[in-house]
């Protein structure tokens, strides 16, 4: 039993523990009667059943003594059901809090979560009155307390930034490197072999999807399929347990902030995948686990005039209903929790269209940036946009306000395009390389707003972008027909496996000009975990539900993944090396300090600059590019002025080889090979070029020079 019973207060929202007590708040808008069911923490049995009676700005809230952390929960909202004004409230459905910081248990499909009879015609506009409190998880009363000693976020910039997306889970449940105990688990991302891997790779930054709580769905689970990826949130504020090595009452959150503490001290920043655009809920046929009940026309959009259907721009039955204010603080709550509870450095935004959404039309002045922009914590964390939705005008790349990068999907496929040898890509690519100006110097922003990418989560992994001319998603019971339609003759021979010599060593060879390019662009390079180690979904691009091997990391690396891994790490170091290569405003074509060269050239195979006419071109497919490093007239954080070598990048998609003329210009210069994807100087790296003089670029082939003064004979 509890002790006292006093009224509480109406904010923080959630469930938050005093030392003496613990106070529940809930918004409900549209409830007549709110109940708060308390559980034994053995079993989960509920042991009371308490109405809150008091009520100020739509927020139910009580105040319990003598309760602590470990304490279950869960609540019941009464009110009308009536499906086409948008009303479900249905007090036989237990509900998890929305600000509830811990989650246990799972939802057992077999129970009736529900709130209509499934067989009934209409079905939706049905109720159905079975307590489904048997199958439903618990919410879970934390400590908050966590020694996080000195710790401090490394506080990487931008401009030397190097992204690794990657799943907690699946990147270590097959490591061998990983003890048993740990593999899959938030505390096996950072054991001594991981943490030594991330920094021997050179990343600075971690992308973990979605580590929000979420739930299965129950269409897979009854297909003996896994939401593997996670994308299907239940709880904006509960790491989720699937995750945890040390238990899910509160063991997640813990474990969680350990993770941060770890990657931390190792130089490597966390940012999170979160999915605010939609739920686990579905649409009108979907469960009833916690918003739906709780107050279902404030948190989703809801059609016009039969609000028994839902708006859906995320593709997934739902959106979440972010013009009204309820719901922005919701999640302005979570974003400020995981920064200052948490310690997390940042966001990635899945749908993000769909939150800039104040009427129907993407709106760059929405609400959702407003605050944004205006709060002191979040508008100083790292912002991602994945910029679209599935919904009409939901494509806004570009178009984001200033403090936001972007996903840039057009990077992605005009690197595909080129390197695969599409015809009339060199002024996009051109674009590419060099930051994307034509899609962010406009507003102000820089180079670092565009988020470079060849392969991510979604779609093929980079071996299988070289391996197959077509998705295979069999695998995930909807006959091949999800997933993006990924298309694509790289001359790579016939799709899958290949032993044939010539095959392997062009796909090889594809693999590195697509990550040299990723690494040797303007911006900021993402990499898609495993790609650096040729991992391979055997075909499948969409691979959500396969929590299996089709997935997971293979960690038993053959030599040529191991040449791959080396190749990257070079890549990575090399970026590092060259702050040219990592700029922080847009290369502006203007003659440095009077020289003939400027900060950026583009050259043609004959040593000359790309003319008009050239650009014009469709089958130009060679071209080269000049960064001016000497005089980058940028400054770094300490006020110093930033030099570096000029660098010189040739790349090459024609079938044949191209005889490409060394660029020269002011005192005799020679070129010192740094970089050769065909591996002609693989194993002579230190031989200095002589400007004027030809150099045979291999087919499919790109190559990093950097400019020398001649102090002796050039071969």
């Amino acid at each position: 039993m509890t002790g006292r019973e006093l009224p509480g207060k109406p904010y923080p929202l959630g469930a938050t523990w005093d030392g003496n007590g613990i106070n529940f708040a809930i918004y409900s808008e549209g409830a007549e009667r709110v109940e708060l069911c308390l559980y034994r923490r053995s079993s989960g049995v509920e042991t009371e059943r308490i109405p809150l009676s008091e009520v100020r700005g739509h927020v139910w809230h009580i105040y319990l003594s003598g309760l602590g952390p470990g304490q279950l929960y869960m609540y019941r909202i009464h009110g009308p059901y009536r499906p086409r004004d948008g009303l479900r409230f249905n007090p036989s459905k237990v509900l998890i809090d929305p600000y509830a910081r811990a989650i246990t248990g799972k939802i057992d499909w077999k129970a009736p979560v529900f709130a209509y009879n499934r067989d009934a015609k209409d079905a939706d506009l049905t109720q159905n009155n079975g307590d489904d409190a048997s199958g439903m998880p618990r919410c879970v009363v934390i400590d908050p307390h966590f020694d996080w000693d000195d710790e401090r976020s490394p506080s990487i910039p931008w401009e030397k930034t190097i992204i690794y997306e990657t799943h907690v889970r699946g990147s270590t449940l097959q490591h061998p490197g990983v003890r048993r105990e740990q593999r899959g688990t938030y505390s096996g991302l950072v054991c001594k072999t991981m943490l030594d891997y991330f920094k021997s790779l050179g990343i600075t930054s971690l992308e973990l999807m979605p580590v929000h709580d979420f739930a299965e769905d129950k269409g897979l689970v009854d297909m003996g399929l896994t939401n593997y990826w996670g994308y299907y949130t239940t709880n904006f504020f509960s790491p989720t347990a699937r995750y945890s090595s040390i238990g899910d009452t509160g063991g997640q959150v813990t474990e969680f902030k350990q993770m941060v503490k770890a990657l931390h001290k190792a130089g490597i920043e966390v940012i999170l995948d979160v999915v605010y655009n939609h739920t686990s809920e579905g649409n009108h046929l979907g469960p009833t686990l916690s918003f739906r009940g709780i107050d279902n026309a404030t948190y989703y959009r809801l059609a016009s005039p039969d609000k028994r259907f839902y708006i859906d721009y995320t593709g997934t039955g739902n959106s979440l209903n972010v013009s009204h204010p309820q719901v922005l603080q919701l999640i302005m709550d979570s974003l400020r929790y995981w920064v200052t509870e948490m310690h997390v450095d940042g966001f990635r935004f899945d749908l993000a269209s769909a939150l800039a959404r104040q009427l129907h039309e993407v709106d760059k002045l929405s609400a959702f940036f407003d605050v944004i922009h205006q709060d002191p914590i979040i508008s100083r964390v790292k912002l991602i946009a994945e910029p679209w939705d599935v919904g009409e005008g939901g494509y806004q790349v570009g178009n984001f306000p200033a403090l936001w990068t972007e996903w840039n999907g057009k990077y992605r496929n005009t690197l595909r395009r080129f390197w695969r040898g599409d015809e009339g890509q060199i002024a996009d690519l051109a674009y590419r390389l060099s930051g994307s100006s034509d899609l962010y110097q406009k507003d102000g922003r820089r180079p670092n707003a565009s988020i470079n990418y060849i392969t991510a989560h979604d779609g093929f992994t980079l071996q299988d972008l070289v391996s197959y001319e077509h998705k295979h998603n069999e695998a995930n019971g909807l006959n091949n027909t999800d997933g993006m339609d990924e298309n694509y003759s790289w001359n790579c021979g016939s799709e899958g496996p290949s032993g044939e010599p010539a095959v392997a060593e062009l796909r090889e060879r594809q693999k590195r000009n697509l990550m040299a390019s990723l690494l040797l662009s303007q911006g900021v390079p993402m990499i898609c975990g495993g790609d650096e180690i040729g991992r391979t979904q055997k075909g499948n691009n969409n691979a959500f539900c396969q929590d299996n091997e089709t997935s997971w990391y293979d960690w038993k690396i053959d030599p040529d993944q191991q040449d791959f891994l080396d190749f990257t790490r070079l890549l990575c170091r090399l970026r590092n090396d060259h702050a040219v290569l990592r700029r922080r405003e847009f290369f502006q074509g203007r003659p440095i300090r009077g020289k003939e060269a400027r900060d950026i050239m583009w050259i043609r195979p004959d040593g000359k600059e790309m003319t008009d006419r050239d650009w014009e071109t469709p089958w130009v497919r060679s071209i080269g590019v000049l960064l001016d490093g000497e005089d980058l007239d940028e400054y770094d954080d300490e006020g110093n002025r930033v030099t570096d070598n000029t660098l010189l990048i040739i790349l090459n998609s024609y079938n044949d080889q191209v005889s490409f003329l060394l660029p020269v210009y002011g005192e005799p210069i020679g070129w010192r090979m740094l970089l050769d994807t065909a591996y002609q100087y693989h194993n002579n790296p230190d031989s200095l070029l002589k400007g004027g003089q030809p150099l045979n670029v291999a087919a499919h082939s790109l190559v990093l020079l950097m400019r020398e003064a001649v102090s002796a004979s050039p071969v």
